[in-house]
């Protein structure tokens, strides 16, 4: 399988390629803004879609979305693309997808609350620990009562279920202060007013349609809008964090295969271990190194290689750094940090280079033979043969109308769950506290149950046991009174049998 034309070598004339084997092993792109890190991206792309790997990536600034529009040969890409040597370089469009999590630039991408789980939710919703805490019990509660938790409705609903049987459940799994409740709730408003309501509901995003190959075998580029949701950085971290799991814990083991599954780029990288707790990064770190043999290749975008953690940049083993200018001491301190993540090269002053490269140049290694990394080269990138720049609204449209997968996620889908079910218990019990109570025959005046399923007593038993479960929607007012409807149902019942006798 040929390889992935990254670029030229300066020093050394000579092509600075990617093998399609190791795609799989990770890789870096860095560089200060206005350096090329963009362009590069797209090239990395545009490289993986045509060897038939589908791609996953964030447009944080709007013109990734050129991958799904021709660019224009103009003479100084033409001249570019011949000093390179890039065969049959021509004007050329990508198969793309957008998606967007608000559903306005692209398809909506959707997941339940359940999947998301409660840890990746409570970092969203920036919980302290012991709101964290509150937040498991409510998921173990969901999954106890066999209550669906699909949207934010659902986590409400549970939520107020919880305020309401405080102290049964504090008893059952741990405290539960009302305090804590109100803290959750705020932050699902927080979270309602930033946008976020739509993000959790049905369909849920399946990985398939992310992972699809169209008729010509090129693999089809999801661009996922994110010039909005950068402005949510936690949630636009959380998210990606979210789906890069998903394909962890869901794809099979496949070992070292000739090319990819899927190439996952992540922009703006730093966001994802800002304030990130060790036990959240010790996860990351966990889902990059073993998702290798998954067969899914991730590409961390930042500007500085040091916004990645030591431990996962340990396992990049495809590096393109762009341009960094030592202006400041952190400056100069990366400058130093990737000169020496480096593999020498004896004709080339790594640092003093890494501070003078031009828009467009970076510092490449790349895994070669047997996964060895290549020595670094100081390369001239290779233009991407889409656009390099915005579309407009009409050529977004256009992709969108022939997309196939509008049918499927453009209409959301809410189905009964917890909030449904919960309300509906609840209008049950309303319903069986006003309901005149029923004359028995041979009882003597005593409230009798009716024998079939439904009525009265099935609504006391809503009330009481929560349709068959161990505690229903609403809690007795009190244990006293709970004891009353009992006696009363009890006394009805052997009515019955006492008539039945005579």
């Amino acid at each position: 399988m040929d390889p992935i034309l990254l670029g030229k070598g300066i020093t050394d004339d000579i092509p600075v390629v990617l093998q399609p084997k190791y795609g799989n092993r990770h890789g870096l792109v860095a560089g200060a803004t206005g350096t090329g890190k963009t362009v590069t991206l797209m090239t990395l792309a545009e490289g993986f879609s045509r060897i038939g790997v589908p791609v996953f990536m964030a447009d944080v600034k709007g013109d990734v979305a050129g991958l799904a529009v021709a660019g224009e040969a103009s003479g100084k890409l033409l001249d570019r693309a011949n000093e390179i040597g890039v065969a049959g370089y021509a004007p050329a469009a990508s198969p793309v997808v957008f998606w967007d999590l608000y559903g306005k630039l692209g398809h909506p991408v959707r997941t339940t609350v359940s999947e998301m789980g409660p840890t990746l939710l409570g970092r969203i919703l920036e919980l302290n620990d012991t709101q964290a805490g509150v937040l498991d019990i409510v998921f173990k509660l969901a999954d106890d009562r066999g209550l669906l938790l699909l949207d934010l409705a659902d986590l409400r609903a549970l939520l107020n279920l919880v305020a309401e049987e405080r102290k049964a459940v504090s008893t059952e799994y741990g405290l539960v202060s009302p305090q804590s409740v109100a803290a959750i709730q705020r932050a699902l408003l927080r979270l309602a007013q930033d946008g976020g309501e739509g993000f959790f509901g049905e369909p849920a995003l399946e990985l398939a349609d992310i992972m699809r190959v169209n008729h010509d075998g090129r693999g089809v580029i999801g661009i996922l809008a994110a010039d909005q949701l950068i402005l949510k950085p936690r949630l636009y971290a959380t998210f990606l964090l979210w789906l890069l799991s998903e394909l962890f814990e869901n794809l099979p083991e496949v070992g070292d295969l000739d090319k990819p599954r899927l190439a996952f780029i992540f922009d703006e990288a730093h966001l994802l271990f800002d304030d990130a707790p060790p036990a959240l990064r010790q996860r990351i770190e966990q889902v990059v190194r073993l998702i290798r043999s998954k067969g899914v290749g991730v590409y961390f975008c930042s500007q500085f290689p040091d916004d990645v953690p030591d431990n996962i940049l340990g396992q990049l083993g495809n590096r393109v750094q762009h341009a960094l200018r030592a202006y400041t001491p952190r400056d100069q301190k990366a400058v130093r940090t990737a000169a020496e993540t480096f593999v020498t090269n004896p004709r080339l002053d790594v640092a003093s280079v890494l501070s003078q490269l031009g828009t467009g140049e970076a510092l490449v290694s790349t895994l070669q033979d047997k996964g060895v990394p290549s020595p670094v080269q100081q390369t001239l990138i290779a233009p991407p043969r889409c656009r390099m720049g915005a579309i407009s609204e009409a050529e977004r449209a256009q992709v969108r109308a022939g997309s196939p997968l509008g049918t499927r996620y453009d209409k959301a889908i809410d189905r009964e769950s917890a909030a449904e079910m919960l309300a509906a218990r609840a209008q049950a019990a309303a319903d069986a506290a006003e309901a005149p109570p029923a004359r028995g025959r041979g009882t003597g005046g005593r409230t009798q149950a009716p024998a079939q399923d439904g009525g009265f007593g099935k609504a006391v038993q809503d009330v009481l046991f929560g349709n068959g479960r161990r505690q229903g929607v609403i809690e007795a007012s009190s244990k006293q009174a709970a004891r009353t409807i009992t006696n009363q149902v009890v006394r009805g019942i052997l009515g019955v049998f006492g008539g039945k006798k005579r």
